[in-house]
Order: structure tokens, then sequence, then C-alpha cells
């Protein structure tokens, strides 16, 4: 019934389409390698193959799609579970239609997405040590230009690239170019994991 539901949203929004429904992980890894999907949203709890491990053998490949996680639960493990396997998002299943079409276009984009509630755990994590900056990422660092390195600080303070590009002052298109060309610095994965390096060098600093 929710996977229904789910279909029914997406499949009635102008320029997405449900390329297909799977019941489980197994399942869904083999679906993904037959009709290549830009987004696969994915539950964590499944039989057989939970939707963790689906998670890190989809983004393993090359080409591989955005993964957004939708789940009901939303303990810590699962949350950096999730992001660990590389999961472009992480929304849960009790958010309204218009956020989870909202999220299935932004990781379509490029970008991260991550719920308010999901982004302070995330902080929190990191404050309490639960998280680390990938290796060598102090050396990486220096590797960055000075403009790499203030579009950094703005993503990990969880702006688009739209807004980076207003308070930088520069296109959207050049925040776009710069987070490309950081992220392969960094040895970040996505945006996630480069706003882990900002916080672990201490270039952004959790709110109190």
């Amino acid at each position: 019934m929710v996977r229904a539901g789910l279909a029914a949203i997406v499949g009635a929004q102008p320029g997405l389409e449900v390329a297909g429904e799977a019941g489980d992980g197994a399942a869904g890894l083999e679906l993904a390698a037959r009709v290549r999907p830009d987004v696969v949203l994915m539950d964590v709890r499944m039989p057989g193959v939970d939707g963790l491990t689906a998670t890190a053998r989809l983004t393993a490949g090359p080409d591989a799609p955005r993964v957004l996680v939708l789940t009901t639960f939303h303990q810590d493990e699962y949350v950096f579970e999730a992001l660990r396997a590389g999961a472009s998002g992480f929304l849960l299943k009790d958010s309204d239609p218009a956020e989870l079409v909202a999220a299935i276009r932004t990781v379509a984009a490029g970008e991260a997405m991550l719920s308010p509630a999901v982004t302070r755990r995330l902080i929190d994590a990191f404050a309490s040590g639960r998280l680390s900056a990938p290796p060598e990422a102090d050396r990486r660092l220096a590797t960055l230009t000075p403009r790499e390195r203030d579009v950094l600080v703005e993503v990990a303070r969880g702006r688009s690239n739209a807004e980076i590009g207003e308070a930088l002052g520069i296109a959207t298109g050049t925040v776009k170019v710069h987070v490309n060309a950081l992220l392969p610095k960094l040895g970040a994965r996505d945006r996630v994991q480069a706003t882990i390096v900002a916080y672990d060098l201490g270039l952004v600093r959790p709110a109190r």
C-alpha cells in the first residue's frame, strides 16, 4: 500500500516517471540494472536484501543512480549507515508529498537531500565524534582554491547551489563547477561527506 501510494504521488508529477517497483532489495537491484533509473526510492527494512545493503550495491557501480532512502525509522544508526552506503538523501515516510517530490528533484539534480531533523543528527554526530572526515582530509583541504573553500563552507551550511551563488555573488552554474571540483579533491563522494570534512576541519562550527 505504501509503495502504491508513493508511485501514485510520483507518477502524477510533471517531468517524473515511475520506471518500476520492487518489493525487496534483491528484486530492486535486478530491476535497477534493467531499467537504469535516475533516482531510486529505497526503504530501509525489507525482506532478504535490506535497503542499506541494496543501496551500497547500487551506488558502487558506474553511472549509479541517486538513492533517496525513505523510512519510518529515524534512529541515528539508520541515518549514518544509509549515508555511508552511498545514499544521496534520507527522508522520513511521514514527510508530506510536496517534500517527497522536492527531495526527488534535488537528488536527481546531483545534490544531497536531508530532512532538517536528519541534518541536526548529522551535525550532532560529528560534534560527539561518531562521524569523522575521510582519511587525509586535512592535506586535501590544502588543494582547494580560495573560492572552492568558500563554496565548501556554504555547502556545509546546507545551502543550495542557487543560495550559494547569491551569497558569494557568482552564477549558479559556476557554483556547480566549484562543487564538482572540490569533491574529488577532498576524497568526498557527495555534499554530505564534504559537510563532514568542513565541520571536522573547523571551517564551520555546529550551532549551539
